[in-house]
């Protein structure tokens, strides 16, 4: 069986995640990335941070990802501001 994991965020609360891709992106691309906010990084890299309701949703995003040919770099779930 496997082990549950407690995490200190309310339950009901969507994930934050900050994904990472190679290139930068700028804010025309934040409505195609549904509102994640985008950090464009000195090192030529972008950041896209922000809610995601559940895993069906963070899968879309990635394929979003995919589909703009930018190399994914990171994904990291991170505590709510």
């Amino acid at each position: 069986m496997p082990a549950s994991h407690s995490h200190s965020a309310d339950p009901d609360r969507p994930a934050v995640y900050q994904i990472r891709v190679k290139g930068h992106l700028d804010g025309l691309w934040q409505a195609w990335f549904e509102g994640l906010r985008i950090t464009s990084e000195e090192n030529g890299n972008t950041l896209l941070t922000g809610p995601v309701s559940d895993q069906a949703a963070l899968h879309g995003l990635l394929r979003k990802v995919r589909d703009i040919g930018l190399p994914l770099l990171s994904v990291v779930r991170v505590e709510p501001e």
